[in-house]
């Protein structure tokens, strides 16, 4: 059974705009802002938007090139092989389910101890989780309505409170060019990139919406608004209170919420905060349900996750899957309070796949040349070069800064590529066997059919 073609431009630009429009995103900012001198922050958040509307340009040539819910899976695949594709892809979802979800329950879960302190903070990551798995089970159309309401409240709440902040202290940049040295300065755009991780992963939908072009289109625009949204905010943030004071908390925006307007301001704020954590929640299971489905069918995970809802047209195994897997990150997030750690290991890692997405580009142009690009970035191949060399420069910024990010990066490529070298072979071995027997039942769909012309 296939997906349902239902989505618009609007759902798009919600999806890519809430997956980053995170509670956890808060964080990161404060830690731009600490890189750097004065009020400067606004330049590595701009400077990090700018990165990635380079990555965003390289996505929408390989998603135009090969429209499919396998994403970075198939794109590296063409582009390289199928051990590197299957690697990278399944290390990027471990990283993104583990890193999103780790984050956004520890950030949330300090924002809601301050409102209700009776309440237990797990509590609230189950209702959540629950209330995600139930509308995306229910069709992506509903989900898609849920994500466009909330993911735009939230983008203008936030220029909001930024403006209210500016107009309060009568705001005025003081040594605008000037935010300190060229470390402090990479390190934050290094950050900066985490304020907009999974702009990209609404790739998967790529056989969920009415165009195929309404992609590439959402992605920039959703990094277009997000990136003046973070810059007024951070800015609006770190002109009210001291960095010193934002910097050693777990929910600075409520605190910046409470110097601003009071108590009113911190019920506002937890409100953004806890819409902001739901968004990025139903955001992340959207688009990592039609991954794994994608992955499923061919045979890289386990062929449970193929199967469709035949009323809902969803994936329903992959999202309740994802519901427990969910549960259990955020139960050790919560008991470990690791959270800044998987802020900067998802930064690292998503600054690894864009540099591998523009070599991607570089590598299908020559490899299919003739074959139609629906989106062709300009200038040859200036742009995926440029994002080449500029992420891969941010990601040695993240591990240069904090070793264990490279340690723990580590320790999860070698897991991926066991499992890659010993149960994906498994798996198709198992599909090979069954094939016969199922060709008496009835016609049985190979991985290349299925993929159609892309393949």
């Amino acid at each position: 059974m296939q997906l349902k073609r239902v989505l618009t431009l609007r759902t798009v630009v919600a999806t890519s705009a809430g997956l980053t429009l995170a509670s956890s995103s808060f964080i990161a900012a404060v830690q731009v802002a600490g890189f750097l001198l004065g009020d400067t922050a606004w330049i590595a958040i701009l400077v990090g938007g700018v990165f990635c509307f380079l990555a965003a340009a390289c996505f929408s040539e390989l998603n135009g090139l090969l429209p499919t819910a396998a994403g970075i899976r198939l794109y590296f695949r063409r582009a390289f092989n199928d051990q590197v594709s299957l690697t990278i892809s399944i290390l990027y979802m471990l990283i993104v389910i583990i890193g999103v979800v780790g984050a956004e329950s520890c950030v949330i879960s300090s924002v809601l101890n301050e409102a209700f302190p009776a309440v237990p903070s797990y509590a609230w990551i189950v209702l959540m989780l629950l209330a995600v798995t139930g509308m995306n089970i229910r069709g992506v159309k509903i989900t898609g309505i849920f994500q466009d309401v909330i993911t735009y409240g939230l983008i203008t709440s936030i220029i909001f409170f930024g403006l209210i902040a500016l107009y309060k202290v009568n705001f005025q940049l003081n040594a605008p060019l000037a935010p300190g040295s060229a470390s402090g300065i990479i390190n934050a755009v290094a950050i900066g990139v985490f304020l907009f991780v999974g702009f990209e992963w609404v790739t998967p939908l790529a056989e969920e919406v009415t165009q195929i072009k309404q992609i590439s289109r959402g992605m920039m625009i959703a990094l277009g608004i997000l990136s003046v949204a973070y810059a007024l905010f951070t800015v609006g943030m770190t002109a009210v209170l001291p960095k010193e004071t934002l910097v050693h908390s777990a929910s600075p925006q409520v605190v910046f919420a409470r110097a601003v307007l009071g108590d009113a301001g911190v019920l506002w704020m937890t409100t953004v905060s806890l819409a902001a954590t739901i968004t990025t929640f139903n955001a992340g299971m959207i688009s990592v349900s039609r991954f794994m489905y994608a992955s499923a069918r061919e045979h890289v995970l386990p062929a449970v996750f193929k199967k469709v809802s035949i009323r809902f047209f969803t994936p329903w195994a992959a999202i309740v899957t994802l519901f427990f897997i969910g549960l259990v990150v955020a139960g050790v997030t919560l008991f470990t309070q690791r959270y800044v750690m998987l802020v900067e290991l998802a930064a690292a890692m998503e600054s690894i796949v864009y540099a591998l997405t523009g070599l991607a580009v570089i590598s299908l142009r020559r490899r299919l040349p003739d074959q139609p690009r629906p989106y062709l970035i300009k200038g040859g191949y200036l742009v995926p070069a440029l994002t080449t060399i500029v992420f891969t420069i941010l990601a040695a910024a993240v591990f240069t800064s904090n070793l264990w990010v490279l340690i723990y990066m580590a320790v999860a490529f070698l897991i991926c590529l066991v499992y890659v070298n010993t149960t994906v072979p498994y798996l198709r071995k198992k599909y090979q066997a069954g094939k016969p027997a199922a060709k008496r039942r009835r016609p049985v769909r190979t991985a290349k059919e299925v993929e159609g012309k892309y393949e």
